[in-house]
């Protein structure tokens, strides 16, 4: 018999740009439970866009850093203690501490949601003393969340060997959508997503210098200063273009438009190893063939269907090589758009959302 839940997920963003969970709490949501997504408002936060389930964000005074990670901790933890819950769902590391606390002051269920293995990214992993933090963090808690899903297989068999977890597969995938591939008014390239360290500017905007089109970047993060100083410093600042945050309904008219995608992330960790990111299906669900590394997780679904040009290494020179393939090489590009076309019926949210639903019942 369906049991209705009341869940709680909770996040370290301000909630408008996060599709995974925009996904998840929508599916959760339409399955009949009651749902609200917990965030944070920051100054500059814009106005919350209105979604089929409940939101909440908790105003912060740090920005960023040790002090953000403390007040919004301390802060989430006083929130949760008070609120109708049946379940609590912890999004990555960042938030397990106040969402295990919580659970067991108030002897609720708990879940969690790991959409990445947040102690082998690279932010984390090249500073000695947050690794070792956020290291003690994951070996004493993972293993209390005996519930779970994560976006990869190889991220789920790290889980289940360190802790003992049977964590479920839930990736990051695109809801499936009619479409209509539109003609290509310009032969722009996209990037889509965080702009973190780790996720190859330094190569990729160098490499712009010889390609005859533009790449249009979408999205922001700690990389964010940094990637536009590159544009300048190489004199592409007609050439690459910032649009920092854009809303999920724009994002899509971007990506529709595009003639590439980029997916391209260092291995210096192994998060990006094993990443499974969401602009993969984003690209791939508006027929855009992309450039992608030929990491483990895509290497299985290009195997499968072809729908990305894969590099063994994010340098320079085989970023531009994998680019300018792409662009001149027609024969190929519309075989992977043909292949996305057939993918995106195998790889969509509505195949996800089972697992997804079958953990909360």
């Amino acid at each position: 018999m369906f049991q209705k839940e009341r869940i709680v997920c909770t996040v370290t963003n301000d909630l408008n740009y996060d599709q995974r969970m925009i996904r998840i709490c929508t599916s959760l949501s339409a399955a009949g439970h009651e749902v609200l997504l917990v965030g944070v408002k920051r100054k500059n936060s814009p106005e919350l866009t209105e979604k089929s389930f409940q939101q909440k964000r908790i105003p912060i005074f740090f920005d960023k850093g040790k002090l953000f990670y403390l007040e919004y901790n301390l802060k989430l933890f006083f929130y949760l203690i008070f609120i109708k819950a049946t379940v609590f769902c912890a999004i990555d590391l960042d938030t397990i501490v106040p969402v295990y606390y919580a659970s067991i002051l108030r002897m609720k269920k708990r879940v969690y949601d790991a959409h990445e293995l947040f102690t082998e990214m690279q932010e984390v992993m090249s500073r000695p003393m947050i690794y070792k933090l956020w290291s003690w963090v994951e070996r004493t808690y993972v293993k209390r969340f005996k519930k779970g899903y994560t976006v990869g297989a190889g991220i789920a068999a790290i889980f289940k060997e360190r802790y003992g977890v049977d964590y479920s597969l839930v990736r990051n995938i695109t809801v499936l959508k009619p479409l209509t591939i539109p003609e290509k008014q310009e032969r722009y390239i996209l990037y889509q997503g965080a702009v973190n360290v780790g996720r190859c500017f330094e190569y990729l905007i160098p490499a712009m210098k010889t390609i005859p089109a533009r790449l249009i970047i979408c999205g922001e993060g700690n990389f964010f200063e940094q990637a536009k100083s590159l544009a300048v410093e190489h004199g592409l600042i007609d050439k690459v273009i910032f649009k920092g945050y854009v809303a999920p309904e724009d994002l899509r008219t971007f990506t529709l438009n595009a003639y590439l995608g980029v997916t391209l992330f260092e291995a210096t960790g192994t998060s990006n190893k094993y990443s499974l990111a969401n602009r993969f299906f984003d690209y791939m669900h508006s027929g855009v063939p992309q450039l992608c590394m030929k990491y483990p997780e895509y290497e299985v679904i290009n195997n499968h269907f072809e729908v990305a040009h894969l590099i063994e290494h994010p340098t320079v020179e085989e970023i531009t090589a994998g680019l300018l393939y792409l662009l001149t090489n027609e024969e190929a590009y519309k075989m992977m758009q043909q292949n996305c076309l057939k993918a995106r019926e195998v790889y969509c949210w509505q195949e996800e959302e089972k697992t997804l639903l079958k953990t909360y019942q």
